[in-house]
């Protein structure tokens, strides 16, 4: 089987390190070492020696004796590969995440090595390190609890913050799977209360208890290995006045159609967003005080009025003013 670049260049981030904790080993000794064949040892070394700082100068490169007769590794110049590598708190951060990341995601993975490779990662990590590995606890935990449930096939019962409605309800989901959309994980799940297949943003849910009952079959239809439905929306193209641009960064994909930010002027620009609920996106322009409005789809606008007008509705019963 031929050796992977990766399993190369893992090597020789090793080899040097170690050869120069074992000045005077035999190129066979360190093949065995490594499970490669001596041949392999000395093509790692032949390019190793023509590796070194920016600048690359006879100075700048790695110095190794290894060509005598009697086949012993010399270190003579390391540069800065004179100890085993480690890891940055961003790298470990980036590596943490990603493996917890992955963890989460049903499938066919191998999740003992993923906990394996998660635990000897954050025993490597010093206390420095460890405390920029910021992540969001209750966030992870839920997503833990979730593939919990699908892998054994269980309801749960949630409590999510709307965004449409303002409003915090409890209700119990058959869930199908997690999937990611625009840098942010959502539930793709059955709702009892609904009866209907919805999908849930996962920093939204306050709450979880996996209960104590199997899904329903309908939940068949949106399982993993079945049609899991996107996270869909719609293209809505809006004029902002410059002192509501900040409006523009509620939405996870936004592009300029118009007018941008770097064109003359303070005036007004045009983008397009994508919106999944036409209601919240109504009572977020209204809440604009005209800095928002909607050009298109014709739909959009018509949402907005009517909004507006129930709006105006309620408080003039109220007697507001």
């Amino acid at each position: 089987m031929r050796e992977t670049a990766a399993a190369r260049l893992s090597r020789l981030l090793a080899l040097i390190p170690w050869l120069e904790q074992h000045d005077g080993i035999s190129i066979t000794e360190a093949a065995e070492h490594f499970g490669v064949t001596p041949q392999e040892i000395e093509r790692d070394l032949w390019l190793t020696i023509c590796c070194g700082l920016p600048g690359h100068g006879p100075d700048q490169l790695i110095d190794i004796q290894f060509w005598d007769d009697d086949g012993r590794i010399h270190v003579i110049d390391p540069q800065t590969l004179d100890r085993p590598l480690r890891l940055s708190a961003g790298e470990s951060t980036a590596l943490l995440v990603g493996l917890r990341l992955l963890g989460q995601v049903p499938g066919d993975h191998d999740r003992s090595a993923l906990a394996s490779a998660t635990a000897k990662l954050e025993a490597a990590v010093d206390a420095a390190q460890g405390a920029a590995v910021v992540v969001d606890v209750a966030d992870e935990r839920i997503a833990a609890q979730l593939v919990d449930a699908i892998e054994s096939g269980r309801a749960v019962e949630i409590t999510y913050a709307g965004a449409s409605r303002d409003e915090v309800t409890t209700r119990v989901v058959d869930p199908a799977s997690l999937v990611m959309h625009a840098g942010r994980r959502y539930l793709v799940a059955w709702c009892h209360s609904a009866d209907a297949q919805r999908t849930f943003r996962l920093d939204r849910i306050l709450a979880l208890e996996i209960l104590d009952r199997p899904i329903s079959e309908r939940i068949a239809d949106t399982s993993p290995n079945g049609p899991v439905a996107p996270v869909a929306g719609v293209d809505v193209r809006l004029r902002v006045a410059a002192r509501s641009r900040w409006f523009l960064e509620a939405f996870d994909a936004m592009e300029w159609t118009g007018p941008g930010p770097d064109a003359d002027g303070p005036g007004w620009v045009e983008a397009s967003v994508v919106v999944a609920d036409p209601d919240w996106l109504a009572r977020l322009i209204l809440a604009q005080g005209g800095g928002v409005e909607v050009l298109e789809p014709p739909e959009a606008r018509a949402r907005v009025r009517a909004v507006a007008e129930e709006a105006l509705e309620r408080l003039t019963a109220g007697g507001g003013r």
